[in-house]
C-alpha cells in the first residue's frame, strides 16, 4: 500500500490498520493521529526516531470498522501491534488518538511504555466548546421521530448544524464520531498504572486545559507518575504549530 505522500505502508493485525514505519525496526514510539487526521501528521516529529505512525482504522489508508467503535474498541484494535513487538512503546496520541492511548494504557498496561497524550478531550470541563444542539435542529429531529418530516429534512439539519467533523463524516464513521465525543475517560485515568505525560497548547479550546489539569489530577489519584506542560499561544492543532516541542517532549520522555 502506498500512503498519499507516495511512501509504502506496512500493514498489520490482518491487513486491518496501516501505518509507516520510520527508523529501526522495532519501534520504540507508536503514534497515533487525531480525528479526520492520518498518520502523515507526525511526518515532523518522528524523523530520527524509530517509530511507527498509524492510520487508525477509518482513517487514510485503513478500513472502517464493520460495526460503532468507540475508543476502546479502537484501543482494542491496536493490541496484536504492540503484541508483535520485543518490547512496550511509547504511545503518542493527539486529540482522538489521545483518547485511544488512555484507552490502551489502563486496559492493556503491559503493553504499554508510557503514554505522550496532547490536546485530547477526556474530562467535562467548563470552557469546553460545544453543549446543546441549536434549538431550530432539536425542534426538527422531534418532528423526525414523530414521523412528521422525512429523513431528507433530518439530513439536511444535521449538515447545516453540525459541526465540521460531523459534516465530513457519514456512515459508520459518523456514527462513530457521536459516540467517541460523548465519551468521557475518569475511569481510564483513575487506574492508570504507567507514566503519563499531559502535553497541551495554552489557546486550545477543542480541550481546554481546564481539562488536562482535571485528567492529570485522576490519574495522580492512581499513583501514577504525571506531568503536565503547557504551550502559550498555542492552540488544538500542536503538531503543525510546534512540531519541534513535540519532538523535545517525546526524546526526553524516551531518552532519545
Amino acid at each position: 500500500m502506498i500512503g498519499a505522500n507516495g511512501v509504502a505502508l506496512k500493514s498489520f493485525a490482518a491487513g486491518t490498520i496501516f501505518g509507516e514505519a520510520v527508523g529501526r525496526w522495532p519501534p520504540r514510539v507508536v503514534a497515533l493521529h487525531g480525528w479526520g487526521r492520518t498518520h502523515d501528521d507526525f511526518d515532523a516529529i518522528l524523523d530520527g526516531f524509530d517509530a511507527l505512525a498509524l492510520d487508525l482504522p477509518g482513517f487514510g489508508a485503513s478500513p472502517a470498522p464493520s460495526a460503532v467503535w468507540g475508543a476502546t474498541e479502537y484501543a482494542s484494535a491496536v493490541v496484536p501491534i504492540l503484541q508483535d513487538l520485543p518490547e512496550p512503546p511509547w504511545i503518542v496520541g493527539h486529540s482522538f488518538g489521545g483518547r485511544v492511548a488512555v484507552c490502551l494504557a489502563a486496559d492493556h498496561p503491559k503493553l504499554v511504555a508510557g503514554i505522550l497524550v496532547i490536546g485530547a478531550p477526556l474530562v467535562r470541563s467548563p470552557e469546553q466548546t460545544g453543549g446543546q444542539p441549536a434549538l431550530a435542529y432539536r425542534l426538527i429531529r422531534m418532528l423526525r421521530s414523530l414521523r412528521l418530516v422525512p429523513e431528507e429534512v433530518l439530513e439536511r439539519a444535521r449538515r447545516r448544524y453540525g459541526s465540521a467533523d460531523y459534516r465530513a463524516a457519514s456512515g459508520v464513521m459518523r456514527d462513530i464520531l457521536v459516540r467517541v465525543v460523548n465519551e468521557t475517560y475518569e475511569d481510564e485515568l483513575a487506574r492508570l498504572g504507567v507514566p503519563v505525560h499531559f502535553l497541551w497548547g495554552g489557546d486550545d479550546t477543542a480541550a481546554p486545559v481546564s481539562g488536562a489539569r482535571l485528567a492529570k489530577r485522576l490519574v495522580d489519584g492512581s499513583g501514577a507518575d504525571a506531568s503536565l506542560a503547557i504551550l502559550p499561544g498555542v492552540g488544538h492543532d500542536m503538531l503543525a504549530e510546534r512540531p519541534d516541542k513535540v519532538r523535545a517532549e517525546l526524546s526526553m520522555l524516551i531518552g532519545a
